[in-house]
């Protein structure tokens, strides 16, 4: 009688989550906070068709009305919708936000791996240069290079860009130090590989997780330097609308129209609230000691 062979097929494991993503979704509040960002993202994309009302047009039968089911937050000074205007200028704060940062990242990294990987006067220099910029408070040279370059967003964000820069260089010269004298850097330069391929190929891979984490962070600071210029007259110019345009007219209703100051207000405040939870969790999830 033949025996028939039984054959144990292996269980199909489950595939397991990469560690950085293990770790991210572990802590709710990052999770919470890129999902409200994600939703204002799409709001802000999508803003011509949630927009009920045009955000520019004065509709002077309606001038600062409370909030009601027409009207979901209320009207301005001039009959506006301040939920149009909400939608339309959350473009305007998060781009802001993204260009600015993406400014300061294209001049400060390549500075900070120059002047971290060759050293020498080149160093010293660079360094001397980003330390008196970081001897200035960052809202206040944003503010002064906003009020040199003229009142747009445009510059607004050029000038928080290079008001940031210093900040990346500082931190890319500092990574790149303590990494410059690694095995794998001494063996690619014993094989002859030239500087520049090196710094792309194998120092700048290996800055990039702090960089990703200040880039978080450093957008919600953009984001605040850009309400304040705007608030000051130097950002997104009127009838365009911005949140900090809008608590800039809003400061002269508190008593009259208060909902005027509270929409704006609120966003710019978990706006920037998620964008530091996104950064807390990405700095969590990137550290390889966590």
């Amino acid at each position: 009688m033949n025996a028939i062979a039984s054959v144990t097929l292996p269980a199909i494991q489950p595939r397991s989550r990469s560690p950085f993503a293990r770790k991210f979704f572990a802590n709710k509040g990052a999770v919470l906070g890129t999902a409200v960002l994600l939703l204002f993202v799409l709001a802000a994309a999508f803003a011509p068709w949630i927009a009920p009302f045009d955000p520019v047009k004065a509709n002077f039968m309606a001038v600062r009305k409370a909030p009601s089911l027409i009207y979901w937050l209320g009207t301005d000074e001039l009959g506006r919708d301040l939920f149009s205007r909400l939608l339309w200028g959350a473009r305007s704060s998060l781009l802001a936000g993204g260009v600015s940062v993406a400014i300061a990242i294209v001049i400060g990294v390549p500075l900070g791996l120059l002047a971290g990987y060759f050293g020498g006067k080149l160093d010293a220099v660079l360094s001397r240069i980003m330390e008196a910029l970081l001897s200035c408070p960052f809202l206040v040279l944003a503010i002064a290079l906003g009020a040199f370059l003229g009142p747009s967003l445009t510059n607004a964000m050029i000038a928080i860009g290079l008001s940031a820069m210093p900040i990346f260089a500082r931190l890319t010269r500092g990574q790149v130090l303590s990494i410059k004298h690694e095995d794998y850097l001494e063996g690619a330069r014993a094989i002859g590989l030239p500087d520049r391929w090196i710094i792309l190929r194998y120092v700048l891979p290996n800055v990039m997780s702090p960089l990703v984490v200040q880039a978080t962070l450093t957008i919600a600071s953009a984001i605040l330097a850009e309400a304040s210029l705007s608030f000051l007259g130097l950002g997104q110019q009127p009838p365009s609308p911005s949140w900090g345009s809008m608590l800039n007219t809003a400061k002269n209703f508190m008593e009259q129209a208060p909902w005027m100051s509270i929409a704006p207000g609120v966003a710019i405040y978990i706006t920037v609230l998620c964008f530091n939870l996104l950064g807390d969790g990405l700095r969590d999830a990137l550290d390889p000691k966590g």
